[in-house]
């Protein structure tokens, strides 16, 4: 083990936490080649097979479930050092790992830009991925602080609401129902709608409110991505419910429209989140001050307009994982 790197540790680590040798390439940004090879010099060390491959499903050996619990415990050392070490050096300079939802990229860039202005030292690493992969990173520990439009459930984190996120019913600007005033839920109800993947926090919400009306909404398309779904509502493929944030300065212009509908928009909010007991480095406890007047830096009209996703002031790299 002495002539094993803890690069060859992280690799194993993402693979045992993953179950999938490609997932793992893709959120360490590593051909899978690569990973293949890191993980045989890992195992030429060790003496010992680290995974089993059944059909199409990866899965740990005695040995690699042993070795996995180690990995738990040296990153964690790791990280508590990088804590200390980012505290004695107070604000000058330090790391902040942040994982968001999709959406959440629409206005993120931007509060991130705006913090590292204030804190040049401050360097700052992004995932942007869907939910599931946000709450898998939560539940594992990986990032400093998470940003999602629902609280998890089935994670023991502390959250806490930092920004609102009203959710809209959008159609394409020439769409009859563009000028409706008041349309009823029944109304549009008609309509065919094109929605987020099943587990996304914004078709739950949009499920839930119909149900709870008596609807049952005729889904046309499913799509993964909010830019594609405002695509095919601009293409007249059908409506679609979405959170304000998504209308940034990429949508296509005046192609898209706000349908005043009955009990829209949905109230929901943006939680900032993290594992319950985790100790908070005093990076990351300046950037949760920050989140709470987020509010005062993101003004409606900001939340309407698009902040786009390059932002000249991060000093990172901004992942989007899909």
């Amino acid at each position: 083990m002495r002539h094993s790197t803890l690069r060859q540790l992280e690799v194993f680590e993402a693979i045992a936490r993953l179950k999938s040798f490609t997932r793992a390439a893709e959120e360490l940004f590593l051909t899978q080649p690569t990973v293949s090879m890191q993980i045989k010099k890992l195992t030429d060390d060790i003496g010992l097979p680290l995974f089993e491959q059944i059909g199409k499903k990866i899965y740990l050996t005695d040995a690699g479930k042993e070795l996995y619990q180690t990995c738990l415990g040296v990153f964690e050392h790791f990280s508590r050092f990088e804590m200390i070490a980012s505290d004695m050096k107070g604000l000058k300079s330090g790391k902040l790992r942040l994982a968001v939802i999709t959406t959440a990229k629409y206005f993120t860039p931007r509060l991130l830009g705006m913090f590292c202005q204030e804190y040049p030292g401050i360097d700052v690493a992004l995932i942007v991925t869907n939910r599931e992969r946000v709450l898998e990173r939560l539940s594992s520990n990986q990032d400093d602080l998470y940003i999602l439009g629902q609280v998890p459930d089935a994670v023991d984190a502390v959250a806490e609401v930092f920004l609102d996120n009203p959710l809209v019913v959008l159609a394409s600007a020439d769409h009859p129902l563009s000028r409706e005033k008041k349309i009823s839920i029944e109304r549009i109800c008609d309509e065919r709608f094109v929605m987020r993947e099943p587990g996304s926090g914004t078709r739950m919400a949009t499920e839930r409110f119909f149900l709870e009306h008596g609807y049952k909404l005729k889904v046309r398309m499913e799509l993964g991505s909010n830019e594609a779904i405002k695509q095919a509502i601009i293409g007249r493929l059908g409506i679609a419910v979405l959170s304000r944030h998504t209308l940034a300065l990429d949508a296509p212009m005046g192609q898209l429209a706000i349908l005043d509908v009955e009990g829209f928009p949905i109230e929901r909010h943006w939680y900032f989140a993290y594992p319950s007991g985790k100790q908070l480095s005093i990076v990351t406890q300046t950037f949760l001050e920050y989140l709470r007047q987020a509010s005062n830096y993101l003004d409606d009209l900001s939340c309407r307009q698009a902040i786009s996703g390059h932002c000249p002031l991060l000093k990172s790299h901004v992942a989007i994982s899909r």
